[in-house]
């Protein structure tokens, strides 16, 4: 059962809307859907916000960390609410996947993403905790990658993007209810 669900992005307006910042942006667009506002909370190193879904305590945690940081709001988090590590998502952008295109998994590594890696060494490698990694394609040369990722997609990729979060907030509350399988089908399988 998922009860944290934490968006990856960097802090303030330069980076708003860009291709890394897409976890940090579905997690304001779920909090948009279940009408709640985020606050920050200087313990935790970024804005956090409560929800009960069909009697379920869920929580959604953006932090105010740059990328590379994001481990310390995420453990703070964690290690304040005692967590279970198993009923955290995290969302981030994912260069190994097209454009539109998401998919939840659950542990392995870091993949060359800053925000994983230091979660992974916040939390420890044994964390197994959840993702939900949000394709945003890839420029195509390695060289390219972090000009690319720290600017916004194009007109058609962002459509993309935000029909797949959507489809992606329709499964929320399946993981909520502990139906990791069906969740997992729903938005593997959702046409685009």
């Amino acid at each position: 059962m998922i009860t944290l669900i934490v968006g990856l992005g960097n802090p303030g307006a330069k980076y708003k809307g860009t291709r890394h910042n897409v976890g940090a942006q579905f997690v304001e667009m779920l909090a948009d859907n279940f009408k709640i506002q985020l606050k920050t909370e200087a313990k935790f190193w970024g804005q956090t916000g409560r929800v009960n879904v069909d009697g379920k305590e869920l929580w959604l945690l953006k932090p105010n960390t740059f990328m590379n940081e994001s481990g310390k709001s995420v453990a703070a988090f964690h290690s304040f609410y005692k967590l279970d590590a198993l009923s955290i998502l995290v969302v981030h952008d994912d260069l190994d996947i097209t454009s539109g295109v998401a998919r939840y998994k659950i542990g392995g590594g870091h993949g060359g993403h800053n925000g994983l890696r230091d979660i992974i060494s916040s939390l420890g490698n044994e964390s197994g905790f959840k993702r939900l990694r949000i394709g945003i394609g890839h420029p195509g040369d390695s060289s390219k990658v972090t000009n690319y990722v720290l600017n916004s997609p194009l007109a058609s990729e962002k459509e993309e993007i935000l029909n797949i979060c959507k489809n992606a907030i329709e499964t929320i509350p399946l993981l909520i209810d502990d139906q990791w399988d069906k969740a997992l089908l729903n938005l593997h399988t959702k046409k685009r």
